[in-house]
């Protein structure tokens, strides 16, 4: 019953998988040369428009996905384990404000900074994470499928922030503060129930960070237009 459960929403999503992909509005910030000339020609209004709606399709297929792992690999009795060891999120450290009094005592250009922070930890995760699921067992092409879109949305949507806080700050182009070099590496493949604890962990914590991506970014919308309630 546990895995008709599974198989029925993967059936459902994959129904859907067109339509999401269709109601995507690219960011356009790459010239078929490979150069980035477009975004900067969009209005700081329109692009951040689209930086959020980048976001939220991100964090909404991220759902989808750790939904869709934990029902196919992750029993429940693993899912309390988890919780219990306390499994921390490689963004912890990071310096981004988590509190609404942080959040409100930091300005509107590090609010996007820190949004470039998170978007930069997580691209090398998923592509590890991509690679480690392709090891897996009847493992669906649906979930491989999304998690492959979500690292090519990610590396636009850090195109997309870098050029808005170009546009901010009315300089050159920003370069990365933060890698995910260094921060993610794993030297020894793991047995194949730690490797799945590892892929579920990096998932939850993905999900929780592109939220956190979006609520950042529509913040910073609000108080661009000063309409924050």
């Amino acid at each position: 019953m546990h895995m008709m459960t599974a198989l029925q929403r993967g059936a459902w999503a994959l129904l859907l998988w067109p339509y999401l992909l269709t109601v995507s509005i690219p960011l356009d910030c790459k010239e078929e040369q490979g150069s980035f000339s477009r975004c900067p020609y969009i209005s700081q209004e329109k692009l951040l428009d689209r930086v959020i709606q980048h976001a939220e399709l991100i964090y909404r297929v991220s759902e989808e996905s750790c939904s869709l792992f934990e029902e196919m690999f992750v029993p429940f009795s693993l899912q309390l384990q988890r919780n219990q060891a306390g499994y921390a999120c490689i963004t912890k450290a990071f310096p981004i404000p988590s509190s609404k009094s942080e959040i409100q005592q930091i300005s509107d250009k590090w609010l996007l900074h820190s949004v470039l922070i998170l978007v930069q930890s997580w691209i090398g995760p998923m592509v590890y994470l991509q690679t480690t699921m392709d090891h897996y067992d009847g493992v669906p092409d649906m979930l491989l499928n999304k998690t492959k879109w979500v690292s090519e949305k990610l590396i636009s949507l850090e195109q997309g922030v870098v050029v808005l806080l170009k546009k901010m700050l009315d300089e050159g182009m920003i370069t990365t503060t933060y890698s995910e070099q260094g921060l993610f590496q794993y030297e020894v493949q793991p047995d194949m129930l730690e490797s799945v604890m590892r892929d579920y962990t990096l998932l939850s914590c993905f999900k929780k960070d592109a939220h956190k991506m979006e609520v950042l970014l529509k913040l910073l919308k609000c108080r661009q237009t000063n309409n924050c309630p």
